[in-house]
């Protein structure tokens, strides 16, 4: 079937539009071969009629809807100019994507806006993946080429090219970033720093603002960054190409000259600024000529500092910045300079001597001014052997200055590039591999052509040749890699217009011999190309305008391929005016001398005379100080044409041409999609401009004239399955099926071709074949949908007649019931009948009974309420009766008793005289009074007291009985009162009564009484009523006020918890902020800390190997483990400078340690060479010398005071056979001192023998713990060396969990018993250091890595158990606590177990990150379900990209991910280590594995579809699975998958409706607005089953994000080197013992004793 028969009803053309270029139409009738036009129906309802008077003018054929939006431009089922276009724009208008692949091109076009697609977690995500499986970017091409580099050891280039404004700059600068970050191991080292730090510079002095872009790079430049053997950065160099100069002196209407200048007129106010006497831009002459000073968004000021900051990282002083600098002032001081005519004819001109310009200008390059004013305004001429000097005109004189300023300032550019270079100059060897960046100007077509566009235009000639040619290369690999029969692919080259700038008598040519001619000028070299290359010898490239005899047409080759497939050149006129005087560049040779003999040695160094051959040697590849023009003086120079600036470009680009081909080419083609700088607006006529010029349709139609479309045989057999017939269980039978079936589907073999593992097709073989596909499709769909129907109706039929039958049932049953409901309304209403007329007769019959039982009882009634009366009565007589009769008793017997008691008073009183007079007889013997009384006079006082004492107390009673009986007399009296009034009106009562009229007056009173007391009633009833309801009213008022207040009281606690909740998650997420920044410090410290032991061990070896010599066995390169030796028991030297001036021996210093612990009170004499040679001591004049603060020097360890000292000692290379001659004779006096020290030590001992035992002085010790382990000094070495250092990894492994730290802390705690503080102490530092020393030891093994972790978590929480300071510490109570100051060993510890944690973790994302990506998002883990469908072209390899080998092995599944985090959890278990940590643990790896995989997925584009959502999800509920399977979901790391998760879900749901927009974004409320938006852009159907995201529903997604507006800050890609800060829980260790410990032989520590 050929191609022809696609143009059928309903498929989609191109057609040309003037302002859309191209326009998409739909065919409404089939086309036949007798037809002349073609009916089309536009897109706004227009039909339109298309001529096809043959099949060669059919309009192009549209690609279909599935492919709309590809990511590789050559994957397009027809590939032409107006497919290419729309493909563009939907990209980038549609899916905001900026990058798009096209075979081995990476088209770019700038957005204008800033996109957070180039952060550190980007560049994470593209390092080290295949680029194939990536969306298009700039650091996908980055990645190929630096993989690349690393596995061929092949040199690479990138090219950039493209427009001013189209991003090429921005572009380079994010390569060079990307292969600084990858090169440098994710390091900011020097050379990665210095390489980035290279950008600000050349942009601030080779950039500037034009009409089409704020920051065009008005150069060239190839970077050429050097790598070695490993991947490593090493260095880079620069080379720079055509630097517009005349920008210095001249620029157009709103653009701008070289930033710097701006720059340093914006901070003209600094201090050091102030000496360059420098004004706003507008005043000068050389920045106000385009009127537009200010770039939006721009701060000049801050620019130039970040400039002057990467000064300062490559190695200039501020000293030669300042000299630059005041060079670029003078050079805006020059264009000031005032240089008038001084005749009529204007032949001469002057420069007024107090011109302030020029006293300025002179001043700051040192030169003479008056000499400078003379020779700026004449010039010398050789005639006939004579130096004359000839004036010049004004028009002369201004040209010499403004060349003058070009020179200085090319000089300067020049002088920079080198000094850049030199900075970045690999500081050892030579790099083994490099990869160029060119950032070099694209195609430039302008009103005006001169000679810069014709440079610019002919390098882009060669460049694009180079293109071709490896375009075509590629093409005819692939073929014979495939082993297909090809033909040689023809394309158009462009080698004639290259011959016809650049050979024999070509235009440069030409132009270097009018150059050289005396009296030479742009019209005879006009006149010469037309002779030349129109009359003569007739150019097709060339030709001649009709209407000038000054200018000349090029045809430049700009592969605007057409969809006919013909070449369109692009014609250019230049206007040959000025082209003379830009190819000589030419400059006066006294001014130059002038700035030679200036007094800066910047200026001087500038101008110098180099030799011929020096030039290349001295730029590495740039212009040399002659490079940027030739020196007119009054002889001309030999050979002088080689200095012209089209000569010098020439080699400069054969060079360059040179080095890309013997390098591995990645294109990158920057477009500028409008010239606005609008974000996101595309134009299709500049877009479709540069297209053609940048040599992306010649891309394609390389492409296009081979075999364009690729499918491997299995992704052929699972695409077009419904085609081919049979089963196919292997490799070979899906090769069999397609060599078998193919032919049948195209009969045309010429139309596709078999390869060894790919099946080829031309172009339009494709969209035949899903045409048949869904013809077959179709023709498939039909049968099952009369099969459908056909079922569909005979279950209509069947519900229908069981719907009748059910519904007749129901009709009759309501008529039954209908009846019976009938005759049951009649029965009752006869019932009713019945029971009402009983019940009317009953009421009666009760009414009248109740009437006669109403009045019997009222009767009743009062006859027995008049009985109760006189009853009443009666008995109220009889009551009064008894009780004034038994008042009257009562009255005489009181009368009777009192007379009786007198009676007996009076009797008593009698008898007591009578007594009274006896003892007073018997009281006048005085004889009988003592010998009665004799003994008794104190007992007779103490008596006389108590009798006053009871007097009293009688005399007190008398007063309260006297009062009590007043008060009862009172009672009696007024009860006395009340009875006489009672009896009074009882006497009323009982009166006769009194007439009637009196009887009737009364009762009227009291009738009246009675009403006004029944009115007072009802007024007292009515306020209490009033009152009581005013009462309820209030009560509820306060209720309601009780529960306001209660309510307000609630609110306001409310709000307190919630303002203490807010505050305190604010606290809380401060402590984690500063927790994490404080771990991070430590790791950085920890990274910084192994670089520099790197770099201490290289810098020894290379001493080693420079100055190598015998010295003593015993001497050691690397330094010792700070623990003390056993032979070293009391002798400590300090590491540092020596007040002798000679340092101690080799082996002294070999065995020393400054965090040793003192020695033995038995040795004096080596206690005086310690304390001679303390590290106090030692430590001060280092201190004093260097400049530190004591006070931060005490804070240093023995560690890092070792570091030190290394440090010095290597900086101090040059003394290195003096100090070891220095260190030989100190070995042999020491040695000598020692052996008579060690008699005098043994004969102190023996003598200090009765002191040592005796008991020491008093201390206060706490009680005894029992059950410690003693370790003796000599052996504490040996303790750490076995227990620790030295021990093996199958021994550590078998010990029970936290054995060495019970060890190491009973043997502390015996020291601290023991009153020996220090040694406590040094014993603690020297465990920690051995600590660090084992964790780097075993830096690779996780086993090892979570024993010392347990061992120092347990140690620390011991430590803090038995802490002297009482801070409540849980677990602490009634325990003894230690004597000695630790905190700075716990400090120590805590930092340990943080360096163990961040380690462990370190080493499982280690081996996680190279399998989270394919396990998580590529492994088919449920089988069958992608193989369901079947795969399109965009999960294809792209077109000149190989795959990375994956070495035969079986691809990481999830399994695998189980495997490391299994390993992890079993060494933690292992160990024993607190499940809180394991939590945390787990919880930032799920973290990494989340931000990882999602990342991956946000830049890829064939993992976005409905069943990898499934696998995904299935994915992360197995690794649910296993966290909830070990207890470690409680910690948040389930939580850390939520993103993962809710992107599965995203990739399943439903996207067509707004409740689906609705319910996507509510459901998803853990991801960003960006991230939604970018998976659903991404969103790639990978079968006919599901559906592309349509635009309207992104429109929708985009109206419910702006509504929820969460206040989320935008995030595109998550940041997977967040880290959670770490929190170790105190958990109290239970009592140890040293009998509970079960220590195994193989430790060999037998000689810890227990206590």
């Amino acid at each position: 079937m050929a191609t022809v028969e696609l143009y059928t009803k309903g498929a989609t053309v191109w057609i040309p539009d003037p302002d859309c270029v191209w326009v998409s139409a739909q065919i409404l009738e089939s086309y036949r071969a007798e037809d002349k036009h073609l009916l089309l129906l536009l897109n706004d309802g227009r039909e339109a009629r298309c001529p096809a008077a043959s099949p060669g003018e059919l309009p192009p054929l549209g690609n279909p809807d599935i492919l709309e939006g590809e990511n590789d431009l050559t994957a397009l089922s027809f590939l032409h100019e107006p497919a290419v276009l729309h493909n563009l724009r939907v990209r980038f208008l549609d899916y905001n994507s900026i990058y798009t692949y096209c075979g081995i091109v990476l088209v770019a076009i700038n957005p204008y806006d800033q996109l957070p697609i180039y952060g550190k977690e980007v560049i994470d995500a593209y390092s080290g993946q295949d680029m194939t499986d990536m969306e298009p970017h700039i650091f996908a091409v980055a990645e190929e080429a630096y993989c690349t580099m690393t596995r061929e050891e092949k040199n690479q280039s990138i090219i950039i090219s493209g427009e001013s404004g189209s991003g090429k700059t921005v572009s380079a600068k994010f390569t060079m970033r990307y292969l600084a970050v990858v090169g440098g191991a994710s390091e900011q080292t020097s050379v990665e720093e210095r390489v980035l730090a290279s950008n600000p510079i050349m942009e601030s002095i080779g950039n500037a603002k034009t009409t089409r872009n704020d920051n065009s790079s008005r150069f060239g430049k190839y970077i050429e960054i050097g790598f070695g053997g490993k991947g490593e950065m090493f260095g880079a160099n620069m080379r720079t190409y055509l630097l517009e100069k005349s920008r210095v002196v001249f620029q157009a209407s709103s653009e701008r000259n070289y930033h710097v200048f701006y720059q340093l007129c914006a901070s003209r106010a600094l201090p050091e600024m102030r000496a360059l006497r420098l004004d706003a831009p507008e005043q000068f002459r050389y920045t106000n000529q385009g009127g537009d000073i200010d770039i939006p968004d721009n701060d000049d000021m801050a620019n130039l500092e970040c400039t002057r900051n990467a000064f300062t990282i490559l190695g200039v002083q501020p000293h030669q910045q300042m000299e630059l600098f005041t060079i670029l002032a003078a050079v805006l001081h020059l264009g000031n300079v005032n240089i008038q005519a001084s005749s009529r004819g204007g032949d001469r001109s002057y420069i007024d001597p107090a011109d302030r310009s020029l006293a300025v200008f002179s001043k700051l390059l040192g030169v003479d001014g008056p000499q400078m004013a003379h020779w700026l305004c004449h010039r010398r001429l050789a005639v006939g052997g004579e130096m004359l000097v000839k004036p010049m005109a004004g028009q002369q004189a201004l040209e010499a200055r403004d060349a003058l300023a070009k020179h200085i300032y090319g000089q300067l550019f020049t002088w920079t590039v080198h000094r850049l270079n030199s900075a970045l100059h690999a500081p050892r060897g030579r790099p083994k591999s490099f990869i160029g960046v060119l950032d070099i100007y694209g195609f430039e077509t302008f009103d005006r052509n001169s000679f810069e566009q014709f440079c610019i235009n002919y390098a882009n000639e060669k460049l694009q040749q180079q293109f071709n040619r490896h375009v075509f290369h590629l093409e005819q690999e692939e073929y014979v890699r495939e082993e297909l029969a090809w033909s040689r692919i023809e394309f158009s080259d462009n080698q004639p217009c290259i011959g016809l700038i650049e050979g024999h008598l070509g235009l440069l040519d030409l132009l270097d011999e009018e150059c050289r001619m005396p009296k030479g000028s742009d019209e005879n070299w006009a006149r010469k190309l037309y002779d030349q290359h129109q009359s003569s010898n007739p150019h097709p490239h060339f030709c001649k305008p009709r209407m000038s005899n000054s200018a000349f047409i090029l045809l430049h080759f700009a592969d605007a391929v057409s969809h006919v497939r013909t070449v369109r050149p692009r014609n250019v006129q230049y206007e040959c005016g000025g082209f003379l005087d830009k190819n000589k560049d030419t400059i006066f040779e006294e001014p130059i001398n002038i700035l030679r003999a200036s007094q800066s040695e910047l200026v001087a160094e500038l101008f110098q005379q180099l030799p011929p051959g020096d030039s290349e040697s001295q730029s590495g590849g740039t212009s040399s100080s002659l490079a940027n023009g030739s020196l007119r003086s009054g002889k001309r120079g030999h050979k002088e044409h080689k200095l012209t600036v089209g000569f010098q470009f020439r080699q400069s680009l054969q060079l360059l041409m040179g080095t890309l081909n013997s390098t591995t080419p990645h294109y990158v083609r920057c477009i500028k999609p409008n010239d606005l700088k609008e974000p996101f607006v595309f134009d299709p006529k500049r877009a479709v401009q540069q297209l053609r010029a940048c040599g992306v349709l010649e891309t394609i139609r390389i492409s296009a004239a081979g075999y364009p479309s690729r499918w491997t045989y299995e992704e052929f057999f699972n695409r077009y399955r419904v085609l081919l017939r049979g089963e196919a269980q292997n490799q070979e039978q899906v090769l069999a099926s397609c060599r078998r079936v193919l032919p049948q589907l195209i009969p045309d073999p010429e139309q596709y071709c078999f390869g060894k593992t790919k099946v080829f097709f031309r172009a339009g073989q494709v969209a035949l074949l899903e045409r048949l596909r869904a013809e077959r499709l179709r023709r498939a769909g039909v049968v099952i949908q009369s099969w459908v129907r056909g079922w569909l109706a005979r279950l209509r039929y069947s519900r229908v007649r069981w719907a009748a039958r059910t519904i007749q049932r129901y009709c009759r049953g309501a008529l039954a019931r209908r009846l019976a409901l009938t005759l049951r309304y009649t029965r009752a209403a006869l019932v009713i009948q019945k029971t009402y007329r009983m019940v009317a007769v009953r009421q009666l019959f009760l009414t009248i009974r109740h009437a006669a039982l109403t009045i019997q009882a009222f009767t009743r009634g009062t006859l027995a309420r008049r009985r109760l009366r006189e009853e009443r009565a009666e008995r109220a007589a009889v009551m009064l009766q008894a009780r004034v009769r038994g008042w009257l008793a009562r009255c005489a017997y009181g009368r009777v008793r009192w007379a009786v008691v007198l009676t007996q008073c009076c009797v008593r009183r009698r008898a007591a005289r009578r007594q009274l007079l006896k003892l007073k007889a018997e009281a006048r013997s005085v004889e009988k009074y003592r010998q009665l009384n004799k003994g008794m006079e104190v007992k007779l006082m103490q008596l006389q007291l108590r009798a006053d004492q009871e007097a009293r107390e009688s005399a007190s009673l008398k007063e309260t009985l006297h009062s009590e009986r007043e008060a009862h007399g009172a009672e009696l009296e007024a009860l006395r009162r009340a009875v006489l009034k009672l009896e009074k009106q009882n006497e009323k009562r009982e009166a006769p009564k009194p007439p009637a009229a009196i009887s009737e007056k009364e009762l009227e009173e009291r009738r009246r009484a009675e009403e006004k007391a029944a009115q007072e009633i009802l007024r007292l009833t009515q306020e209490k009523q009033a009152l009581q309801s005013e009462r309820d009213v209030l009560v509820k008022e306060k209720e309601e006020l009780s529960l306001g207040l209660h309510k307000l009281k609630e609110a306001q606690d409310e709000c307190v918890r919630q303002a203490v909740s807010r505050s305190g998650g604010e606290l809380r997420a401060e402590l984690d902020e500063e927790r994490r920044k404080y771990q991070g410090l430590l790791r950085e410290f920890t990274r910084l800390e192994q670089r520099y032991d790197n770099l201490r061990e290289m810098s020894l070896l290379t001493e080693r190997t420079k100055a190598h010599r015998r010295t003593d066995s015993t001497q050691s390169l690397g330094p010792e483990p700070s623990s003390p030796g056993p032979s070293s028991p009391c002798v400590s030297f300090a590491a540092s400078p020596f007040p002798s001036g000679v340092p101690p021996s080799p082996e002294t210093d070999r065995r020393v340690s400054v965090t040793g612990p003192p020695g033995p009170p038995g040795c004096p004499g080596l206690d005086r060479m310690c304390s001679a040679w303390s590290p106090e001591r030692l430590m001060d004049p280092l201190m004093e010398r260097m400049g530190v603060a004591r006070a931060s020097a005490m804070r240093m360890t023995g560690e890092d005071l070792g570091h030190a000292y290394d440090a010095v000692r290597v900086a101090n290379k040059s003394d290195v056979r003096e100090l070891l001659e220095a260190q030989e004779l100190e070995c042999v006096r020491l040695r000598r001192e020692l052996k008579e020290l060690r008699a005098t030590v043994t004969l102190r001992r023996l003598l200090a023998q009765p002191e040592v035992l005796a008991p020491p002085a008093p201390h206060p010790t706490p009680q005894d713990p029992r059950g410690l382990l003693k370790c003796r000094k000599r052996d504490e070495a040996k303790l750490i060396k076995n227990l620790i250092t030295d021990v093996r990894v199958d021994s550590a492994l078998s010990l029970p969990a936290g054995l060495a730290a019970s060890v190491l802390f009973m043997c502390a705690r015996h020291m601290d018993y023991s009153g020996d503080h220090s040694r406590a102490h040094a014993f603690c530092s020297n465990t920690v250091t051995a600590m660090k020393a084992a964790l780097k030891k075993h830096s690779s093994d996780v086993n090892m890595t979570a024993l010392w972790l347990k061992n120092a978590c347990l140690l620390n929480d011991l430590f803090m158990q038995h802490s002297p300071k009482k801070d409540g510490t849980p677990g602490s109570e009634g325990r003894v606590p230690l004597t000695s100051d630790l905190s700075d060993v716990s400090h120590a510890l805590s930092n340990l177990c943080i360096q163990a944690y961040q380690q462990l973790l370190s080493l499982t994302e280690a081996r996680l990150h190279p399998i989270i990506v394919p396990a998580m998002l590529e492994s088919e883990t449920i089988a069958g379900l992608s193989s369901s469908v079947g795969k399109m072209s965009a999960s294809r390899k792209r077109a000149g990209s190989e795959p990375k080998a994956m070495g035969g092995a079986d691809p990481p599944t999830m399994a695998s991910v189980l495997r490391e985090l299994g390993v992890l959890h079993g060494a933690l278990s292992r160990q024993a280590v607190p499940l809180a940590l394991m939590e945390q643990a787990f919880r930032q790896l799920t973290y990494v594995i989340a931000a990882s995989s999602l990342n991956s997925l946000l830049l890829r584009k064939d993992v976005c579809c409905w069943s990898r959502g499934i696998q995904i999800r299935y994915n992360v509920s197995v690794l649910e699975e296993w966290l909830r399977s070990h207890n470690l979901q409680a910690g948040g790391a389930v939580a850390e998958l939520e993103p993962l998760i809710q992107t599965a879900q995203l990739l399943q749901v439903g996207k067509k409706t707004e409740a689906d927009a609705e319910s996507l974004v509510e459901t998803c409320n853990v991801l960003s607005s960006q991230q939604i938006v970018k998976i659903l852009k991404l969103y790639t159907p990978h079968s006919d089953l599901e559906e592309k995201v349509t635009l309207n529903f992104l429109r929708s997604v985009l109206g419910v994000l702006k509504r929820r507006s969460d206040g989320r800050p935008p995030q595109l890609v998550m940041d997977a080197g967040h880290v959670f800060p770490v929190t170790f829980p105190y958990l109290p260790p239970p009592d140890l013992h040293a009998d509970q410990l079960d220590i195994p032989d193989s430790l060999k520590i037998s000689f810890l004793h227990r206590a």
